[in-house]
């Protein structure tokens, strides 16, 4: 049996959607919520969806003059594992998604950058929540002094992008956000992508 493509489907999805025909808030946390709405599916069947809502995020490819990449190690309670990462923070309410980037750069690592690019949007857990990342490319970098949260504890180091690669193939990098952008960051230099310049 030969598959469909893409271009075999039908127009629009709304063969696919689900219709919410009821709401209820579960759980309210510092920031994140927990919902659970009941649906009526493509075929007029009801079923339950729980989700978590989130506020959003960025997170920022920075590369150094040297071409490396700017990393951070933390620790992430839910996995109980030290992660390598690059940089990132939700946003606060009504925040601008770069003065978000911006920000989140120079209290994590405390460098700011000079030139600004939008990469891409990302939907990490598309499954059970509501959360983005909109992923940043910061260069023209210079140094300073980094602010972090007093619930924040983490070690800023950079590393070079085909030692990212080897992390994520080796599984020692499996943060998803981390990952797209080494990938994206290797097809950049190779001239097959493009960010979209900011300013």
């Amino acid at each position: 049996m030969t598959e469909k493509s893409f271009d075999d489907l039908p127009p629009g999805d709304a063969h696919l959607r689900e219709e919410r025909l009821s709401a209820e808030d579960i759980y309210h946390g510092i920031f994140l919520n927990m919902k659970r709405d009941q649906v009526s599916l493509p075929d007029g069947k009801q079923a339950v969806r729980e989700y978590l809502t989130h506020p959003g995020a960025v997170a920022i490819l920075a590369i150094l003059d040297d071409g490396r990449v700017l990393m951070e190690r933390q620790y992430r309670y839910p996995i109980a594992k030290a992660c390598l990462e690059i940089p990132a923070g939700k946003l606060d309410p009504k925040e601008d998604h770069l003065v978000c980037a911006q920000r989140e750069l120079a209290e994590e690592t405390g460098y700011s950058a000079s030139k600004w690019s939008f990469i891409r949007r990302i939907h990490p857990v598309i499954s059970y929540s509501t959360e983005f990342i909109d992923i940043y490319l910061a260069e023209g970098l210079v140094s300073g002094k980094s602010h972090l949260d007093e619930e924040e504890f983490l070690d800023v180091f950079a590393a070079p992008l085909e030692q990212l690669l080897e992390w994520v193939e080796q599984g020692e990098i499996t943060d998803v956000k981390t990952t797209i952008a080494a990938y994206w960051l290797d097809r950049y230099r190779r001239g097959l992508v493009s960010p979209k310049p900011i300013g």
